[in-house]
């Protein structure tokens, strides 16, 4: 399991692989036929990815990188990441990126406002598309040639496409006070990749998890908590999306998935936060939807205090780490 979770297991390659960074890689029996034992065995594989460094340079001018992580989709994982995204960024005095690695579903361009964007390439590198003055983001959907167009890539290219954003994006000048990282469900290529890369950054803090309340969500987070130990990443707390339906109207509360206890079980078990729950609030659907603000447009929300205070969470935890 150690060997798949490192992502050193080609997909050609016999079951009892060592893995690629194996000091016996290419020299136990199970190699034997292997179409990669000869580069395996002359120690080419175990050579550190000089990205890893340059990347670590690249990103030294970041204080404060938080991934935001679901086992499953659906949960609103997205949302999450524009609005705190959109949430820190109302202290003027806060410098704040979304990096949306979502590579088929990129849809963080959409809930901003900014599909129709580009990004333009200069000799610091490709220039992020801006929502506001401290505000920006940068997304694999800014590259499409069209809004439906559909990216269909092996694992390799994506790769290289998570690399090339984390190494050519030039975020501006000075400091950036908070990236965060939108990634798509699950634990697959992209999140090990991303992973991989920031292992020698020091800024980044840790990771937040989404689930909506009903036990099918929960039992992905778990995998996702499986995920998050074996790559040593720093779990900053969970939120739970989806949590009630308040109506705008009647100010009726009703409760749409099944409440029990298991979010508050997983939570004890592993010694994580809850952060926040977080309402079903047609507001949220409509302004990510037309790309609206709905600090701008809400301000005095419900929904929109809970995302604030989330904000005002997250910056101690990160400061105090």
């Amino acid at each position: 399991m150690e060997n798949q979770i490192n992502n050193d297991v080609p997909a050609d390659a016999p079951h009892a692989c060592p893995g690629t960074s194996s000091t016996v890689a290419g020299r136990v029996s199970a190699c034997a036929g292997c179409p990669n034992q000869s580069i395996c065995s002359s120690g080419e594989t175990r050579r550190i990815d000089p990205a890893i460094i340059d990347i670590g340079q690249r990103l030294s001018s970041v204080k404060h990188i938080i991934v935001v992580l679901s086992g499953k989709g659906g949960v609103g994982k997205t949302t999450v990441a524009v609005m705190l995204a959109r949430a820190l960024a109302r202290n003027s005095q806060l410098r704040v990126a979304i990096l949306d690695i979502d590579i088929c579903g990129p849809s963080v361009p959409r809930a901003l406002g900014v599909e129709n964007e580009q990004v333009h390439a200069s000799g610091s590198g490709w220039s992020p598309v801006y929502i506001t003055e401290n505000l920006s983001a940068m997304s694999v959907g800014f590259l499409l040639t069209s809004l439906e167009q559909a990216v269909i890539w092996k694992g390799p290219r994506k790769d290289h496409m998570i690399k090339q954003f984390l190494l050519d994006v030039d975020w501006g000048e000075g400091e950036l006070d908070y990236l965060i990282v939108d990634t798509p469900p699950g634990t697959s290529d992209e999140h090990l990749s991303v992973v991989n890369y920031l292992k020698n950054v020091s800024s980044i803090s840790g990771c937040i998890l989404v689930t909506t309340p009903q036990e099918i969500s929960l039992q992905d987070v778990r995998k996702e908590i499986s995920f998050v130990k074996q790559v040593n990443l720093n779990v900053l707390g969970i939120i739970e999306n989806m949590s009630i339906f308040k109506c705008g109207k009647c100010h009726k509360e009703s409760q749409i998935f099944p409440k029990h206890d298991g979010l508050k079980q997983l939570c004890e078990n592993n010694n994580y936060e809850l952060l926040t729950s977080i309402p079903i609030d047609p507001f949220i659907a409509k302004c990510c939807d037309d790309g609206e603000d709905l600090f701008e447009i809400y301000p005095d929300s419900s929904t929109a205090k809970v995302y604030l205070n989330l904000a005002e969470k997250i910056q101690e935890k990160c400061q105090s780490k």
